[in-house]
């Protein structure tokens, strides 16, 4: 081979190899920011309940749910948080040292991105409340579906419209009425 060639050839070469590291560098970098939504149940029993599916300890995950009652636990002297998550089957615990949104209280839906320390322990660098009170993440909504309306609930008890509260607010409003008068 003559040696211009071979000059070429080498700068080819190295070219390719250098582009070559170049997207590995890359590919490695991106898979290691990518964070996986899992509910609380997803978590404990794997995604589909396939145990092969669960997110293992040190991964970078987020985590939907609602605030377990009487479980938010603070620290006096810092701000450090714990509480409960849960959807329509087991509860995780979540750490996170930092305030917590306006919005967030017990009962109320929530998203932590974080890094799982425990197989139902994750330590949050960042929790999010939900804005308004009807939204819930599409999974966990139909999930909820399936469950309550096996149990007798009605799609309008879901959204707090229930039957009892109806006559409650109409027994109420009887009541205003007559003391007006």
């Amino acid at each position: 081979m003559n040696p211009r060639r071979k000059s070429r050839l080498k700068v080819v070469v190295s070219i390719l190899f250098g582009v070559a590291v170049a997207a590995g560098l890359t590919l490695y970098a991106l898979s290691q920011n990518i964070d996986l939504f899992y509910t609380p149940s997803e978590i404990v029993n794997g995604k589909n309940d396939d145990p092969n599916q669960k997110p293992e300890v040190g991964q970078r995950i987020r985590v939907g749910g609602m605030v377990v009652e009487d479980t938010v636990k603070r620290d006096e002297k810092t701000l450090k948080v714990e509480f409960d998550v849960n959807d329509v089957g087991p509860s995780i615990t979540i750490e996170y040292e930092g305030i917590l949104p306006d919005l967030f209280r017990e009962g109320q839906g929530i998203v932590a991105q974080g890094v799982l320390i425990e197989p139902t322990r994750l330590r949050a660098t960042e929790v999010l409340a939900k804005h308004d009170e009807n939204y819930m993440p599409p999974e966990l909504g139909d999930k909820l579906k399936q469950k309550h309306n096996k149990m007798g609930v009605s799609e309008s008890d879901l959204k707090g419209e229930s039957e009892r509260d109806r006559a409650e607010i109409e027994e109420t409003l009887k009541t205003l009425q007559g003391v007006s008068k």
